[in-house]
């Protein structure tokens, strides 16, 4: 899986870093985005395999990002795991509603994230 791009969508410092760190070490080459906006200009650039989003973001939201993503033909197909503190059950019907192949509530456990991505 070493040529498996991972675009990280997450707002928050210690996360992302944390996810990168998680992701390289399990041999993926993730791509670090701090907001929606950011992620698309990279999403322009370059298509990843999987987006790992966080659904609150500053401006627009994961969740809407995510809904938008998964309209559009060329994007529709990426795999897209929701990653939130939400863990109500109608939050995670949401977001698989909305498009997300899998939703995961922090904390977690980064082998689990890593099991998630490979399945997915």
């Amino acid at each position: 899986m070493s040529n498996f791009n991972i675009l990280v969508v997450e707002d928050e410092d210690a996360i992302r870093g944390m996810l990168m760190m998680v992701l390289e070490q399990a041999g993926f080459m993730p791509i670090a985005a701090a907001d929606a906006e950011d992620a698309q200009k990279i999403l322009d650039d370059k298509l990843p395999d999987l987006i790992l989003l966080d659904w609150m973001l500053p401006g627009m939201s994961g969740a809407e990002w995510a809904r938008r993503l998964k309209k559009e033909a060329l994007y529709q197909e990426i795999p897209i795991i929701l990653l939130t503190a939400r863990g109500e059950e109608e939050d995670k019907v949401r977001g698989l509603e909305i498009g997300a192949d899998d939703y995961m509530t922090k904390p977690f456990s980064p082998k689990e994230l890593v099991a998630r991505i490979r399945a997915v």
